[in-house]
């Protein structure tokens, strides 16, 4: 697919762009078509009364049932039990594989339309049979929010002030909701002991772990699942 306005690129970036060989698939066969599909339940916990499930849903074969639990309550995107929802692994991997192709495609970095044809089926196939995976932000996000976070984990910075540690909740709450987990080193803010420069003493590091812990146990990632903190 060409983009509407490509990009002007520089020589140097056109002798940089990419060349895909081909390992996996053949021009003219999709991915899709290489391997057999069936449709299952997915049911998490007991049958009887579950706490996930939804039926019908579209995988490969040789995906395992735990395969296709996992994926279904996790990755698939939108709300369950309306046309909106995904339920088949053709649109959360077509989703994926498609929209990093597009962004190659929108920046040049293919040598030849037919390099990022190579490109888009590649990743489709290794996604497909389960050669490699993404983290889970790129599942929750790629294809779904226009401006996706795809890193699993950041690290940030806090000071001692009281507006540093409102930003690092501000910055952790964010995080949280793309469905990333974040570190942080507190070793800025002052000990619990230690005096405050209008009176009284200082809250500790420790108060406000807390106040993060609970942060990652109410935002969920993606609406799915609580982060690391």
């Amino acid at each position: 697919m060409e983009p509407a306005n490509p990009p002007i690129i520089s020589d140097q970036r056109a002798e940089q762009a990419l060349e895909v060989n081909r390992r996996f698939t053949t021009p003219g066969v999709h991915p899709f078509d290489q391997v057999e599909w069936e449709l299952r339940d997915a049911v998490i916990g007991n049958p009887e009364k579950p706490a996930f499930v939804q039926r019908g849903v579209e995988f490969p074969t040789t995906w395992s049932q735990n395969a296709t639990n996992i994926v279904t309550q996790k990755y698939f995107r939108g709300q369950i039990d309306t046309p909106a929802r995904e339920s088949s692994v053709r649109q959360i991997v077509g989703r994926v594989a498609g929209t990093i192709a597009d962004w190659g495609r929108s920046l040049a970095y293919f040598a030849t339309p037919e390099d990022g044809d190579a490109f888009e089926a590649e990743l489709t196939y290794i996604l497909l049979n389960q050669l490699a995976a993404f983290n889970s932000p790129v599942w929750f996000n790629v294809g779904f929010e226009e401006s996706p976070q795809c890193s699993a984990c950041f690290i940030l910075s806090v000071d001692d002030s009281m507006d540093s540690i409102l930003e690092w909740n501000t910055k952790e709450g964010r995080i949280f909701r793309g469905g990333s987990g974040s570190g942080i080193n507190l070793s800025n803010i002052r000990g619990s002991m230690e005096p405050l420069s209008k009176g009284g003493t200082a809250s500790g590091p420790v108060s406000f772990m807390r106040g993060a812990d609970s942060w990652a146990g109410t935002i969920k990632s993606g609406g799915k699942t609580r982060r690391a903190a």
